[in-house]
Protein backbone atom coordinates (compact mmCIF):
# COMPACT_ATOMS: atom_id res chain seq x y z
CA UNK A 1 0.00 0.00 0.00
CA UNK A 2 1.04 3.40 -0.76
CA UNK A 3 1.06 5.83 1.96
CA UNK A 4 -0.23 9.23 1.07
CA UNK A 5 0.83 12.22 2.94
CA UNK A 6 -0.99 15.48 2.65
CA UNK A 7 0.78 17.75 0.29
CA UNK A 8 2.42 20.80 1.56
CA UNK A 9 1.09 22.84 -1.25
CA UNK A 10 -2.16 24.72 -1.00
CA UNK A 11 -4.63 23.96 -3.69
CA UNK A 12 -5.82 26.87 -5.61
CA UNK A 13 -9.50 27.62 -5.15
CA UNK A 14 -11.66 26.53 -8.04
CA UNK A 15 -14.17 29.18 -9.07
CA UNK A 16 -17.63 27.71 -9.43
CA UNK A 17 -20.54 29.06 -11.29
CA UNK A 18 -23.81 29.55 -9.43
CA UNK A 19 -26.49 27.30 -10.92
CA UNK A 20 -29.66 29.34 -10.65
CA UNK A 21 -31.83 26.54 -12.03
CA UNK A 22 -30.65 24.17 -9.29
CA UNK A 23 -31.44 26.76 -6.61
CA UNK A 24 -34.88 27.33 -8.14
CA UNK A 25 -35.56 23.56 -8.09
CA UNK A 26 -34.51 23.37 -4.43
CA UNK A 27 -36.80 26.29 -3.53
CA UNK A 28 -39.72 24.68 -5.38
CA UNK A 29 -39.07 21.37 -3.60
CA UNK A 30 -38.86 23.12 -0.23
CA UNK A 31 -42.10 25.08 -0.77
CA UNK A 32 -43.99 22.02 -2.04
CA UNK A 33 -42.71 19.98 0.94
CA UNK A 34 -43.89 22.70 3.32
CA UNK A 35 -47.32 22.81 1.63
CA UNK A 36 -47.70 19.03 1.86
CA UNK A 37 -46.52 18.99 5.50
CA UNK A 38 -48.89 21.81 6.44
CA UNK A 39 -51.73 19.92 4.69
CA UNK A 40 -50.99 16.85 6.83
CA UNK A 41 -50.89 18.98 9.98
CA UNK A 42 -54.20 20.63 9.07
CA UNK A 43 -55.84 17.27 8.34
CA UNK A 44 -54.54 15.88 11.65
CA UNK A 45 -55.89 18.88 13.52
CA UNK A 46 -59.28 18.48 11.85
CA UNK A 47 -59.32 14.78 12.70
CA UNK A 48 -58.58 15.34 16.38
CA UNK A 49 -61.13 18.16 16.55
CA UNK A 50 -63.73 15.81 15.06
CA UNK A 51 -62.86 13.18 17.70
CA UNK A 52 -63.15 15.79 20.45
CA UNK A 53 -66.56 16.94 19.20
CA UNK A 54 -67.66 13.32 18.94
CA UNK A 55 -66.79 12.73 22.59
CA UNK A 56 -68.54 15.94 23.63
CA UNK A 57 -71.63 14.98 21.62
CA UNK A 58 -71.67 11.57 23.28
CA UNK A 59 -71.45 13.17 26.74
CA UNK A 60 -74.21 15.64 25.89
CA UNK A 61 -76.44 12.81 24.64
CA UNK A 62 -75.85 10.93 27.90
CA UNK A 63 -76.71 14.06 29.92
CA UNK A 64 -79.81 14.63 27.74
CA UNK A 65 -80.98 11.07 28.38
CA UNK A 66 -80.42 11.46 32.14
CA UNK A 67 -82.36 14.74 32.18
CA UNK A 68 -85.20 13.22 30.13
CA UNK A 69 -85.40 10.34 32.62
CA UNK A 70 -85.39 12.80 35.51
CA UNK A 71 -88.16 14.82 33.84
CA UNK A 72 -90.27 11.65 33.43
CA UNK A 73 -89.70 10.84 37.10
CA UNK A 74 -90.74 14.35 38.17
CA UNK A 75 -93.87 14.21 36.02
CA UNK A 76 -94.85 10.92 37.67
CA UNK A 77 -94.22 12.40 41.11
CA UNK A 78 -96.31 15.47 40.23
CA UNK A 79 -99.18 13.34 38.98
CA UNK A 80 -98.97 11.22 42.12
CA UNK A 81 -99.00 14.37 44.27
CA UNK A 82 -102.02 15.75 42.41
CA UNK A 83 -103.98 12.53 42.89
CA UNK A 84 -107.39 13.54 44.31
CA UNK A 85 -107.37 10.80 46.95
CA UNK A 86 -103.97 11.93 48.21
CA UNK A 87 -105.03 15.58 48.20
CA UNK A 88 -108.12 14.70 50.20
CA UNK A 89 -106.05 12.82 52.80
CA UNK A 90 -103.64 15.74 53.11
CA UNK A 91 -106.54 18.19 53.50
CA UNK A 92 -108.06 16.09 56.27
CA UNK A 93 -104.71 15.98 58.05
CA UNK A 94 -104.68 19.78 57.94
CA UNK A 95 -108.16 19.81 59.45
CA UNK A 96 -110.13 20.82 56.39
CA UNK A 97 -113.59 19.39 55.85
CA UNK A 98 -115.31 18.23 52.71
CA UNK A 99 -117.61 20.67 50.94
CA UNK A 100 -121.24 20.31 51.97
CA UNK A 101 -123.93 20.38 49.27
CA UNK A 102 -125.53 23.38 50.98
CA UNK A 103 -122.31 25.38 50.51
CA UNK A 104 -122.52 25.14 46.73
CA UNK A 105 -124.63 27.56 44.74
CA UNK A 106 -125.31 25.84 41.40
CA UNK A 107 -127.22 28.81 39.96
CA UNK A 108 -124.61 31.34 41.08
CA UNK A 109 -127.18 33.94 41.93
CA UNK A 110 -126.20 37.24 43.43
CA UNK A 111 -126.33 37.78 47.16
CA UNK A 112 -129.61 39.39 48.26
CA UNK A 113 -129.71 42.78 49.97
CA UNK A 114 -131.07 41.24 53.18
CA UNK A 115 -127.94 39.12 53.63
CA UNK A 116 -125.72 42.09 52.84
CA UNK A 117 -127.43 44.14 55.53
CA UNK A 118 -127.06 41.41 58.12
CA UNK A 119 -123.43 40.91 57.14
CA UNK A 120 -122.73 44.63 57.55
CA UNK A 121 -124.56 44.68 60.86
CA UNK A 122 -122.44 41.83 62.15
CA UNK A 123 -119.35 43.55 60.84
CA UNK A 124 -120.21 46.75 62.70
CA UNK A 125 -120.78 44.81 65.91
CA UNK A 126 -117.41 43.08 65.69
CA UNK A 127 -115.64 46.42 65.13
CA UNK A 128 -117.38 47.89 68.16
CA UNK A 129 -116.36 44.89 70.26
CA UNK A 130 -112.73 45.25 69.22
CA UNK A 131 -112.79 48.98 70.10
CA UNK A 132 -114.12 48.31 73.60
CA UNK A 133 -111.55 45.57 74.11
CA UNK A 134 -108.75 47.97 73.17
CA UNK A 135 -110.16 50.64 75.45
CA UNK A 136 -110.30 48.18 78.36
CA UNK A 137 -106.69 47.16 77.81
CA UNK A 138 -105.60 50.79 77.74
CA UNK A 139 -107.39 51.53 81.06
CA UNK A 140 -105.70 48.76 82.98
CA UNK A 141 -102.76 49.86 85.16
CA UNK A 142 -99.35 48.57 84.21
Amino acid sequence: MIRRVPSRHKNTPVPREVDNRAIARLVVLLVSGLVIASGFLYAGRQHFAALKYGYETQNLRRIHDELAEQQRRFLLEREAALNPARLERAARQLGLQAVQPTQLDPIRRKVSRVTEQTDHGQLRESKARSRTAKAEKGSKPI
